[in-house]
């Protein structure tokens, strides 16, 4: 059976067609979901998308973290569901606290647009397994409150579990400690990364085709998952 992959809208999502192509592109079914649907219509995987829900107001991902989705988003989550959360939506798994630390101003102060290495820390997770550790990939940034913060306790756990899923090469865009672009949960199942992979699916539109791995690697988890 073809793997349904949810991708969820909220209000100001900029993000959420491009998100749902890349998973056809890997051979999934992309499934919309609605910021406000009660439940995730059987879906195997859930992409939480980049943008601005709603309007960043408070600050970002403060205000989608108790969107009616996400209260079966972060139930599903603790029982295994893997998660992607993109940008906007790596912001809001800090918020939902499905993910350690927070995503603040970007140090200089400046939103950056820009295409950006990356070098990959982990592949043991739902969302990387199909890469090689040290593996670079060029893949679009473009955040404002992109920079990755924690206590230094969070990010020698981090970083002592393997936990750090990628790193920024060739320049840090927003100061984020560490050059932390991606984290994972302990069990591997969540991911957030600041970087766009659904920008860098398609030749004609991205500056490479790395971050296509993403969306492959979910459906090879899913595949070795049980059922």
């Amino acid at each position: 059976m073809t793997a349904r992959i949810g991708v969820v809208t909220f209000p100001g999502s900029l993000d959420d067609g491009d998100a749902a192509r890349a998973v056809r592109l890997a051979g999934a079914e992309a499934v919309r979901l609605w910021h406000g649907d009660a439940d995730l219509h059987g879906v195997d995987a859930v992409v939480l998308p980049g943008g601005f829900s709603y309007g960043d107001y408070l600050r970002t991902g403060a205000i989608a973290r108790f969107a009616p989705v996400m209260e079966k988003i972060i139930e599903g989550a603790r029982d295994g569901l893997p998660v992607l959360g993109i940008c906007n939506g790596f912001q809001i798994l800090c918020e939902a606290h499905l993910l350690p630390g927070a995503l603040t101003r970007n140090q200089h102060l400046h939103f950056r647009n820009r295409d950006q290495w990356l070098r990959v820390e982990a592949t043991g997770t739902a969302w990387t397994n199909v890469f090689q550790a040290g593996q670079e990939l060029l893949i679009p940034v473009k955040n404002g409150e992109g920079c990755y913060v924690a206590d230094q306790r969070t990010l020698d756990e981090l970083e002592a579990t393997g936990r750090v899923v990628a790193r920024y090469l060739r320049g840090n865009p927003n100061g984020s400690q560490r050059d932390i672009a991606a984290i994972t949960n302990e069990a591997g199942n969540v991911v957030g990364i600041m970087p766009h992979p659904e920008h860098a699916v398609e030749a004609l539109t991205g500056p490479s085709l790395d971050g296509l791995g993403f969306f492959t690697s979910i459906l090879k988890h899913l595949a070795g998952a049980p059922a």
